[in-house]
Parts: structure tokens; C-alpha cells; sequence
């Protein structure tokens, strides 16, 4: 059967740059899907191979729970310029999100129906660098719904972009590039990752 998340990504890369320091990663796990987005500092190879690194960590890792993941990315990341990132796991069986952020990779995920309350929930974003300064950790878990949509954007994509009358009609491709061309700032790497969760009668 179909993967229980839909997903895609819109990225940029900023020009004079061969590679972006802005990765992704979308790894099913035995509980769901694990889906993160981190932001190497700066931008150019530092960044880019920053970044690389840290998802190769957390790659490796995908099968611990998000605040040990991000310790063990931490620790593999010293001496290099570090990065910023937020993790989300999607667990089937429990129809939960967990999801944590370090640094500025903006979470945001979207109710499915209009008469969800809050329609809208954002991701706490706790100030640190992964690989240099590791703030106090804290996951959150919110309920989630078939429908669902989770979206990831660094820093190269403004932070007021808008999406709910986008969300039902529109596929993650779609929405992802419509946040990346509408919201983009074109002065840095951008990514944007967009993950739908379509309920556990879609798991493998």
C-alpha cells in the first residue's frame, strides 16, 4: 500500500552557488514517517557539506525518538559550522506528530477540515545552532487527521506565507512551489517541504 505521508520538496539554490546548504530528508520509520529539513550556516560548500552531514546523522538515527536524534546530530556535527533544523515524525499507529525545531527552519501544520480548532499550529523553535550550541530540547505531539498537511521552510522562504485555501485543493507539489515562488526571498537557499498525512489505511 501507499506510504501513510505524501510529500514533496521546492528548493533554490542561491546564484554563484554550485550546491545548496539546504537539505532534506523523508524516511519511513517502524512507527510512520520521519520527515526534517535542516539549514546549513551561511550558504556555499561550508553550508552544503554542513548540512549533508547532518542528514546522514539523522538518516542514520531515524529510528530513535527526535531528542536523542538531534543529540547524536549534535555530537556528529562538531567542528563544523553547524546547522539549524526541525525533525517531525509521523506515528501511524497513534496518529500523532511529533515534531521539534532548533534554530529557524519554520514548521507549520495545516488542519485538513475548516472546522479544526486551532486550524493552525506552529512548531516552538528553540534558539541554538546544532553542532555548536544545543539548547534545552523539548518535542512536542499534536493529534493528526487524514488530510493533515506538515510544511517545512528555511529561512530563504518569508515566514508570513499563507496556505490554507491552497491546502485541500492543491497537491504538495503545487503548494510547495507556491510557497517557494510567492514567499521566496531569492537572497539565500530556500527549501520547502511539504508532507500530507493521508491516515494509516495508506501504511506500507
Amino acid at each position: 500500500m501507499r506510504s501513510p505521508v505524501d510529500w514533496a520538496v521546492a528548493d533554490f539554490i542561491l546564484p554563484g552557488q554550485t550546491e545548496s546548504g539546504d537539505r532534506y530528508l523523508v524516511k519511513p520509520t517502524p512507527d510512520g514517517v520521519l520527515a526534517a529539513v535542516v539549514d546549513g550556516l551561511g550558504h556555499g560548500a561550508e553550508a552544503a557539506e554542513a548540512a549533508k552531514a547532518a542528514v546522514k546523522s539523522i538518516e542514520l538515527h531515524a529510528q530513535e525518538s527526535t531528542i536523542p536524534l538531534i543529540r547524536d546530530c549534535h555530537r556528529s556535527l562538531a567542528g563544523t559550522r553547524g546547522v539549524v533544523m526541525s525533525v517531525a515524525m509521523f506515528n501511524v499507529r497513534e496518529e500523532t506528530l511529533t515534531w521539534i525545531g532548533v534554530g529557524n527552519v519554520e514548521g507549520l501544520l495545516v488542519r485538513a477540515h475548516a472546522t479544526a480548532s486551532p486550524r493552525r499550529e506552529s512548531l516552538i523553535m528553540r534558539g541554538g545552532v546544532v553542532g555548536v550550541h544545543l539548547p534545552a530540547l523539548a518535542a512536542a505531539i499534536v493529534p493528526v487527521t487524514g488530510g493533515d498537511t506538515l510544511i517545512f521552510a528555511t529561512d530563504g522562504v518569508r515566514s508570513d506565507f499563507a496556505v490554507e485555501h491552497f491546502v485541500l485543493g492543491d497537491s504538495p507539489q503545487r503548494l510547495a512551489d507556491h510557497i517557494l515562488t510567492g514567499w521566496g526571498t531569492r537572497t539565500d537557499d530556500a527549501l520547502v517541504l511539504v508532507a500530507r498525512y493521508m491516515g494509516p489505511a495508506h501504511e506500507r
